[in-house]
């Protein structure tokens, strides 16, 4: 919120602190607000992804190989190539 938390409060809840602007949105709705906010222009940095078909049996093995230790697919098929290319670079 700035250098001064102590005076300087959110334009809209008058909240003093994060925590407070946080309880205040958690009990109301920007709609009841909208006529207060203004336009705002802001970029987004997201890594890229890339998309990798798999056959169908292969990912049904995958998805229950990745149930047994309690991760999503896609967490599993990046720690399994992970390993194999480091493994591929080591020799």
């Amino acid at each position: 919120m700035g250098a001064n938390k102590e005076t300087q409060r959110s334009s809209i809840s008058y909240a003093k602190s994060y925590e407070e602007i946080g309880e205040y949105w958690d009990t109301h709705s920007l709609d009841d607000h909208w006529d207060e906010t203004r336009e705002a222009n802001f970029e987004i940095r997201a890594k890229r992804r890339h998309r990798v078909t798999l056959d169908t049996e292969v990912y049904e093995q995958l998805a229950e190989e990745a149930r047994v230790r309690g991760v999503v697919p896609e967490t599993l098929v990046n720690l399994w190539l992970a390993e194999r290319l480091e493994s591929v670079v080591m020799k």
